[in-house]
């Protein structure tokens, strides 16, 4: 490619200039020149950048220079346009920058779009980028497929014409994803006027134009293979109200036949997945392995994809779009039907026919499927029909002709079919509305060239030479009208024309018409064909050429590459032969849906194309069908397919040349799908090939680079002397580049722009480069050698400074040595002889030390040896008598112990021969019965020795506890003696033998007694070793004590660190639970502002409907809503039916009742459900009416009873009545001249008057109270008498009736008395209803309560059962466990209990209020016959009462028809910048809140709710008409919060009423609790605060970017890159445009209005936060989006602006409102810019310092990060990876914008007023006169 170059080449190409040279592998290399280039040199010396020199030989011809490389800091620029040098080297290079080192895909080409296929998902396209890209103009963004959408959408609106958007690219390039982003951003930006979102419906039919029109080829999974056009229709608002789809180019052979390693449509594998499905079986599918067309490519499954999902999605999609199941199965019928016919084989009979095999069983299921004959079918895919003038003839085919026949006839029904669907989607694509404009979304495949190219390829290479002409067109058109503009010679373009290429195609006696000529011929043939291409082309046509060593080939010159295209099949598939007879038996099909595939074949425009839907494209003149004549209709269907191909092509253009084209251009980076992976060959040979070089070329013709005069001032300031300088900039502009630039064809000067030649731009970059050095080389030499100087004045003041001293220094250091040298001789005389005697003195001290020690050593040494002798035979000997004492031990214990074991035996055996001897007793005793005496004296003796031997037990007793082994020795000895005893009784003829036996006894005795004795002494022994082994044992309690101690004090320790610890956690959770409130508190607020907008909707619609009903003269209804909300949404009072019945009765007399505010949480869900409440409550009226009407009637037809004693009764209670008004009067009246009565020492409360008037008082009060009493026992008597008449049959009581009738003059008092007993029996009824139940309920409790006591008892036992089975310590515990429990429980139940109570006392103070509001309706209806002129007059009093604090109360009375006058003074026309300037902040809201003071102080809560909902719905209607004026908003929004407040301050809670004074407590609310009503208030004030911040956002919003980013605020520190052909905003301040002050000023203006209203100043911070998040979110996201504004300087502007904003704060005491903390992402964002970039320190120091950054926004920010001068550097990818790596760990959101639409939410601080409401006047000029003051 050719290159201009400025001035003189060797100026450029000198020594270090940079170049690009061919490379085989890398397309172009850089490399330096190291020597200048001098003309006439034929050879450059180069480095390349990996350190190699190379000799780079010129072209001897040309003598063409190397292409210059762009400097670096317009390398990654986001137009390619802006590129000084315009070259392929330096396209290629500037977008691998972006693509590899920046991560961008998206590159502008002047009006092309760059779209390079990342291959992975980048989170570039969520709802936050389509918000920041709408609105903006085109080039004041980043390059992104949604500004090109922007850009089509805002001129469609603007311009008012249709637009194009034109994709392109390879397969597998993006095409259809970027069509697909771009129609989202369509949906999203402009909204669907039909609730159905046309968006998600086109997306919807993508699975299904997926699985019939993409399949898998070698270089894509999902290729399409068909191009589509979609027009997205919008109506007059441009909102979308329909699509329409055009189709173009189906590859039809791919059907019946695939390359190695692709697939046929993914249809046919999702159906061969499908084939398991029950309602499949009837298509007897198999695996896709089974039948030939699915097959042949070897490769039936796509890794990832799962064929039968896919079948699910496509059969959902076709749901969607409302094809039927039935129709859904009639396709799948055909598609299976096309697999079993391509395995249908045939067999030859001969070489010209063949035949089907008998019942071949794929044929008889494509019958079957197709419900066609098998016969009629078998027989037409063996023959054909030839017709000639006379007669017709039958002639069979060959086998080969016969398999192309099967071919052609499964391609025709597949294409027919693909239009039938097309067809429908289009359908259901639709618009039901008039379409006003639309934008047209082209996918097209781009320009191809394989080994092997073919008739697809050349029509897909016709249409992008169209399609390129149609580009260059239109680039063409852009230039002139650019340079017609600027007024610019046009002869000085000139661009390249491919029209030469299409009329080699197109053109008569072109390839098409040769071919369609050919497809004529009855033995056409590709050969011929071929022949006739080169007879007619070659050597006549330079764009035609014939391929040297093929005769079946031909080349053509495209305009991206030349092509070699093999004519082999080009006739057969441009034919595209189907046998008529085989379509006629396809349309005698049973089956419905195949006839109608082919009904309308001849309407159809190309073989792929869908069935117009009937609307004409803009400037589309519809192609006219011939006249109908015999035979035609059967030979429309073989039009060839180039034909039809060249007429949808036509069509296309029309509508693409009628439209704004916009352009994408797709490139695929690499062919093995790797992300972010970039090869050049592939690249370059796609942008040859999509024209963005020819863009380029043509940019590069021209003059490409454009700058404003003020911009190339700001620019190149530096070029020009002060003199050069001039009031007008132009002139200025003018006069420099005269002087710079000699060569006057290099530039032109338009109106308000520069145009450049290319390489004009790098020339002034280099001459402007050259200067600033040239000044830094002079300011470092002139700032260097002052600073040398300087150092060098100080060094040799500083040398002769020190030579001075170190001279003085050097002559008394001399001295001193002269005087030490005498001296030290005298001193080493008398030391040496020191040193001599004294070593003499040490070592002879040290010889008589060293004696003495050692032998005193050794007298030591045999001492201890001695001694320890000594102390071994001591060892020894009570070692060994230990042991002998021990083994003695040992030995002693063992002989007792055996002797203990022998004596028990023995003892045993002795006992068993007495037990023997005892039965024998008996018999003794009959026998010697004189024996008897003798033995009772033995047994007294027997006796007294057992009380000697108890005694001994008695003392033993102490003994016997330790030792009961030993006791239980005794005891079988004593029994031993009994049984001796018994033996001696018994022995009657032995009593000799007693005797003896009995000294026995006496010496065994004085034996035990011997042996006691030897027992105490050893039990005395035991018990010494006892004492021993407890103090030893309380020794070792101590240390357990000790131990105890220590394991508490770990214990407090642990306690002490787990309480800290769990403080800790506290405060972690705390504030976890402040977030959770804050998202819960901002997700009830966005709920709230979803409602609003949907009750303003519901609104809009209400009026609309209003406006469209036309309602009949005289006769209005109220709106069934406010009805139905009146009845649903009332305070919960408790009203009878009867005083009920009169209000509901009112309700439709109402013109228009206000709707309830308490339908705020509940409006969206129940309009409907109240609707019928409504009518239900209706229809019980109507009833309820009809029944009092009814027993009216019946109580009128009744005759009289007992009339004239109830007349009297009733005379005399109106009597009691009246004077019971009258005593009333009289109260009023002495309260008044209480009150009236001027001298205060009167009214006194010591005084007597007051005390008389006191008494009077009283006296009165008692005697109403009787009255009052009489009037309720006459009542009762009423009822009574009711009670007691009975009906008579005798004719003297019906006398006495007839009288008692004709007296009867009020008839209504029989209905009054029975009306009072039927009130009676009911009360009675509910009272014992009442007792009942609370009978039975105290039954339950009781009973509730026996059995939780028994469960409890029950509980106490189990666990006093295992308290006792656990040791002591763990029963302790256990026992707190329980006690901690139990008091646990009990507090729960107590809290139970108080919140019972808490409810009954509630219940009762409702229950009280409506009492009283009874008694109040009494005593107003007994004060009724009170003058008017007295309550007139009363509230008017004199100003001047000398104790005003007691005449007023601080409330304010209307006349209940006075509610709407108040509401629309007050509010509706109340204008806050006219009458409310004046006012005291919040007065409205007082005023409101007196007014609900006097509703309540009468307790009237009809009136309370009615001025309640008439003030929140009247403050809705303001905001709604003027909801866009900030002081509106701010104003109401102030008097809301303060109403709220005065709700809060006045409604008697003791937490409201901390701060307020004693005569501020008095004028609380007495009778109402309004807190629901608050809770309303704050949710009005919500929804008011959203709107004011929706207001000020939209104030802010168009200030922020130009104000924050655009505009620099520090003049000259930022300098104005080149720019492209899309040029970016100004950063020069131009009248119009925002800068930071704008900002203040609006901030100060919000700022002051908010303080004159009197809003608090909590929310005053929160709405302050807010601004200032908006404008941190706002300027940060367009820093994110473009990369012109990550700089150095820029950052520095950033900082200065936000440095401004905070001083903004601290002047206004806003430093602690939390808005500082909000901008912190912006500052640590403008920080990034600033800090180094290079080493490991540096990415640690940016990851501590960027912590209110995701990791995405820093990435990302880097990755922008662009040097505007050529001193700064750009940011290593090495170090990115290494930011990556290091934030790798970080948890945070992937989201890399910020969501500026972010409303925090708000809460309202109670501000209580020291306002005094009595001391409030209201001014005249509300017009509030009706209103007066109580």
């Amino acid at each position: 490619m050719s290159q201009p170059f400025p001035c003189s080449t060797q100026e450029l190409f000198s020594y270090y200039a940079r170049v690009w040279i061919p490379d085989p592998e890398e397309v172009w290399k850089s490399a330096e020149l190291l020597k200048d280039y001098k003309p006439g040199d034929k050879v450059l010396q180069l480095r390349l950048e990996e350190g190699k020199d190379l000799e780079y030989s010129l072209d001897p011809k040309t003598k063409e220079l190397p292409p210059l490389r762009n400097p670096d800091i317009l390398v990654g620029e986001n137009d390619l346009t802006a590129l000084s040098y315009l070259h392929e080297p330096a396209v290629l290079h500037n977008l691998k920058v972006r693509f590899i080192d920046s991560k961008l895909i998206y590159t502008y080409c002047g009006i092309v779009l760059v779209a390079i296929n990342p291959y992975e998902q980048l989170p570039i396209y969520g709802e936050d980028i389509i918000n920041a890209y709408s609105g903006q103009n085109m080039g004041d963004m980043d390059p992104h497929i949604f500004a090109v959408a922007e850009e089509a959408y805002k001129q469609m609106a603007r311009d008012e014409r249709n637009q194009s958007i034109i994709v392109s690219g390879e397969s597998g390039a993006g095409k259809t994803v970027s069509a697909k982003y771009a129609m989202r951003y369509f949906a999203t930006v402009s909204g669907s006027a039909s609730e159905a979102n046309v968006e998600e419906k086109v997306l919807a039919s993508n699975p299904i134009m997926e699985s019939i029109g993409n399949a898998k080829t070698t270089r894509n999974d999902n290729s399409s293979r068909f191009g589509k056009y979609i027009e997205i229709g919008f109506d007059k608002r441009y909102r979308i109200i329909g699509a329409n789809m055009r189709t173009y180019l189906l590859e039809k052979s791919r059907v019946v036949f695939q390359a190695e390693e692709e697939r046929n449509y993914h249809i046919f594998y999702q159906l061969c997945a499908s084939a398991a499905l029950p309602e499949f079986k009837t298509l007897r599918l198999g695996s896709a392995n089974y039948f030939h067309y699915t097959k042949q490519g070897g490769s039936p499954v796509i890794d990832g994809v799962d064929d039968a999902k896919e079948m699910v999605n496509t059969r959902q999609a076709c749901t969607l779009l409302g094809i039927s199941d039935s129709y859904q199965m009639g396709i799948f019928r055909i598609l299976a039907g096309i697999l079993h016919l391509g395995n249908v084989e045939f067999a030859s009979r001969d070489s010209d026919s063949c035949t089907v095999p008998p019942k071949h069983e794929p044929l008889i299921i494509f019958c079957d499927l197709m419900g066609v004959e098998y016969e009629e079918m078998a027989h037409w895919l063996c023959h054909r029909k030839l017709a000639t003038a006379t007669e017709t003839y039958i002639k069979p085919i060959s086998k080969l002709h016969a398999i192309n026949a099967r071919d052609a006839l499964a391609k025709h029904i597949y294409a027919n079919l693909f239009n039938w669907i097309v067809d429908h989607v289009n359908k259901a694509l639709h618009a039901t509305v008039k379409q006003h404009s639309f934008i047209g979304v082209l996918d097209i495949y781009g320009f191809e060239t394989f080994e092997i190219n073919s008739f697809e390829q050349f029509c897909i290479n016709y249409a992008n030479e169209k399609l390129q002409q149609q580009f260059n067109m239109h680039v063409f058109k852009l230039e002139q009208e650019e340079y017609m503009k600027e007024q610019i010679p046009w002869t000085l373009i000139d661009f390249y024309d491919n029209q030469p290429c299409i009329n080699l195609i197109e053109a008569k006696m072109g390839i098409l018409d040769l071919l369609d000529e050919e497809c004529k011929m009855p033995k056409g043939s590709d050969d011929s064909w071929a022949q006739k291409l080169y007879n007619t082309h070659l050597n006549k046509c330079t764009l035609f050429e014939k391929p040297r060593l093929s005769n079946k080939a031909f080349i053509i010159k495209h305009f991206a590459d030349k092509v070699e295209y093999q004519c082999e099949g080009f006739l057969e598939k441009n034919k595209d032969t189907v046998y008529e007879e085989q379509i006629k038996v396809l349309k005698s099909s049973k089956f419905k849906l195949l006839p109608e595939l082919f009904q309308d074949e001849e309407k159809v425009l190309s073989p792929t194309s869908a069935t117009p839907s009937g609307r004409v494209p803009l400037s589309r003149m519809p192609i006219k069908p011939a006249k109908a004549r015999p035979g035609q209709a059967s030979k429309e269907h073989k039009k060839t397919v180039g034909h039809q191909f060249r007429n949808s092509l036509h069509l296309l253009m029309e509508t693409l040349n009628a439209t704004t084209p916009h352009y994408v251009r797709c490139i695929k980076p690499n062919d093995f799908k790797f992300p972010f992976t970039f090869d050049e060959k592939r690249a370059v040979q796609q942008l040859r090939a999509c024209g963005v070089l020819e863009t380029i070329r043509i940019s590069a013709a021209g003059f490409p680079s454009r700058w404003t005069y003020q911009e190339f001032f700001s620019r190149y300031r530096v070029l020009m002397k002060q003199r050069d300088v001039l009031g007008d900039r132009k002139q200025t502009c003018k006069n420099v580049l005269e002087k710079l630039i000699q060569d006057k064809d290099k530039y032109q000067f338009g109106k308000t722009k520069i145009f450049f030649r290319a390489g004009q731009v790098a020339y002034l970059e280099k001459i402007r480069a050259d200067k600033l050095r040239a000044a830094c080389i002079r300011i470092q030499k002139t700032i260097r050698g002052w600073l040398m100087r300087k150092k060098y004045v100080r060094m040799r003041k500083a040398a002769i400074t020190i030579q001075r001293h170190v001279r003085g220094y050097q002559a008394r250091c001399y001295a001193k040595f002269l005087r030490r040298t005498r001296a030290a001789i005298t001193i080493q005389k008398f030391q040496r002889m020191y040193v001599v005697r004294k070593r003499y003195q040490c070592m002879r001290d040290a010889t008589i030390a060293l004696q003495a020690l050692l032998r005193g050593y050794m007298v030591r040494n045999k001492y201890q040896m001695m001694l320890r002798e000594h102390k071994s035979v001591v060892i020894q000997k009570h070692v060994r008598g230990w042991l002998a004492r021990r083994r003695y031990g040992r030995t002693l214990r063992a002989i007792v112990y055996l002797q203990c074991c022998y004596r028990r035996m023995m003892a045993k055996r002795e006992l068993k021969k007495l037990k023997i001897e005892a039965r024998s007793v008996e018999r003794y005793k009959k026998l010697h019965i004189g024996l008897e005496n003798k033995i009772m004296q033995l047994q007294r003796k027997i006796d007294e020795q057992n009380k000697e031997y108890k005694s001994l037990l008695e003392k033993m007793s102490s003994l016997e506890i330790t030792y009961s082994t030993e006791t239980e020795k005794l005891r079988s000895d004593v029994e031993r003696l009994r049984m001796s005893e018994e033996e001696a009784k018994n022995a009657t003829n032995r009593v000799i033998s007693l005797q003896e036996e009995i000294a026995k006894l006496r010496r065994e005795l004085h034996q035990t007694q011997s042996e006691k004795k030897s027992i105490e002494e050893w039990a005395d022994k035991y018990k010494h070793e006892t004492e021993q082994l407890v103090s030893e044992l309380k020794e070792q309690n101590s240390l357990l004590k000790t131990e105890k101690e220590e394991l508490n004090r770990r214990i407090h320790d642990q306690a002490r660190e787990i309480t800290e610890s769990m403080e800790k956690k506290l405060v972690e959770e705390t504030k976890q639970l402040e977030l959770d409130l804050n998202d819960e508190r901002l997700r009830y607020q966005n709920l709230l502002n979803e409602f609003s907008r949907l009750e303003e909707r519901y609104d809009d619609l209400k009026d609309e409907m209003n406006l469209m009903s036309i309602p009949k003269p005289g006769h209005k209804r109220t709106d069934s809503t406010h009805s139905s909300n009146e009845s649903e949404y009332t305070f919960s009072s408790e009203i009878t039916e009867a005083e009920d019945l009169p209000l509901r009765m009112e309700e439709p007399s109402e013109k228009k009742a206000p709707l309830d505010m308490s339908l705020f949480l509940k409006l969206q869900k129940r309009v409907s459900e109240l609707e019928q409440e409504k009518q239900s409550l209706q229809d019980e009226l109507d009833r309820k009416e009809e029944q009092a009407l009814r027993a009216k009637a019946k109580e009128e037809e009744r005759p009289p009873i007992r009339g004239a004693e109830l007349e009297y009764e009733s005379l005399k209670r109106q009597e009691l009545e009246s004077e019971n008004k009258k005593l009333k009067n009289e109260l009023n009246e002495l309260q008044k001249a209480l009150t009236e009565t001027r001298a205060p020492e009167v009214t006194a409360p010591g005084a007597p008057a007051y005390r008389v008037l006191l008494d009077q008082l009283t006296s009165v009060s008692e005697e109403l109270e009787v009255r009052k009493e009489e009037v309720l026992i006459l009542r009762s008597q009423l009822v009574s008498q009711k009670e007691a008449i009975q009906p008579k049959n005798t004719m003297t009581d019906a006398t006495i009736l007839l009288e008692d009738v004709q007296k009867m003059k009020d008839k209504g008092e029989i209905a009054q008395a029975y009306i009072g007993l039927k009130e009676t029996n009911r009360l009675l009824e509910s009272q014992l209803q009442s007792q009942k139940k609370s009978h039975e309920n105290e039954l339950e409790s009781l009973r509730g309560e026996i059995q939780g006591l028994k469960e409890e008892n029950n509980r106490q036992q189990q666990l006093l059962a295992q308290n006792l089975q656990l040791p002591p310590e763990a029963r302790i515990e256990a026992s707190l466990q329980h006690e901690i429990t139990r008091l646990t429980n009990e507090n729960l139940d107590l809290m139970e209990q108080l919140e019972k109570q808490d409810k009954t006392v509630r219940k009762l103070k409702k229950q009280l209020k409506v009492f009283a509001k009874k008694i109040g309706e009494l005593e107003v209806g007994q004060m009724e016959n009170i003058s008017p002129g007295q309550i007139i007059d009363e509230p008017i009093r004199p100003v001047n009462i000398p104790r005003k604090e007691k005449d007023f109360q601080g409330m304010l009375e209307y006349k209940k028809e006075d509610e709407q006058k108040l509401v629309k003074n007050l509010i509706l026309e109340l204008k806050p910048r006219g009458v409310a300037v004046n006012l005291i902040p919040g007065l409205p809201a007082y005023i409101l809140f007196m007014c609900v003071r006097h509703a309540d102080y009468l307790n009237d809560d009809q009136k309370v709710r009615s001025l309640l909902t008439s003030t929140i719905n009247g403050i809705k209607k303001v905001l709604k008409k003027r909801g866009d004026d900030f002081e509106t908003v701010s104003f109401w929004l102030s008097n809301t919060c303060r109403f709220l407040h005065c709700l809060k301050q006045y409604s008697g809670e003791e937490g409201f009423m901390k701060h307020n004074t004693p005569r501020q407590n008095e004028h609380c609310l007495t009778n109402f609790d309004l807190a629901e009503y608050r809770q309303v208030l704050s949710d009005l004030a919500i929804q008011i605060y959203q709107q004011l911040v929706r207001v000020l956002e939209n104030i802010l919003q168009p200030m922020i970017v130009s104000g924050m980013l655009e505009h620099e605020t520090i003049q000259g520190v930022s300098g104005v890159k080149p720019t492209g052909l899309r040029k970016r905003t100004s950063s020069i301040a131009d009248e119009g445009t925002y800068t930071l002050d704008s900002i203040i000023r609006q901030l100060n203006s919000f700022h002051s209005v908010m303080c004159q209203h009197g809003m608090d100043p909590e929310l005053i911070k929160q709405v302050v936060k807010q601004m200032f998040y908006i404008i941190g979110a706002v300027t940060l996201n367009n820093l994110l989006l473009r990369k012109d504004m990550c700089s150095w300087s820029k950052g520095m502007q950033i900082r200065y602006n936000v440095s401004q904003l905070e001083e903004w704060l601290r002047d206004k005491n806003l430093m602690n409102s939390g808005a500082k903390e909000t901008l912190e992402p912006l500052i640590q964002a403008a920080q990034l810019l600033q800090v180094k970039k290079k080493t490991d320190e540096d990415a640690e120091a940016i990851c501590s310092m960027c912590n209110a950054l995701t990791t995405a926004q820093i990435v990302k920010v880097l990755n922008l990060y662009t040097p505007v001068n050529e001193f700064e550097e750009r940011v290593l990818v090495s170090f990115i990876r290494t930011i990556q790596v290091r934030l790798r760990d970080r948890k945070d959101s992937p989201q890399l914008l910020m969501d500026a639409k972010h409303i925090f939410p708000v809460t309202f601080p109670f501000n209580p007023s020291s306002l005094a409401l009595e001391t409030i006047q209201i001014p005249a000029s509300l017009g509030l006169g009706f209103i007066s003051r109580v």
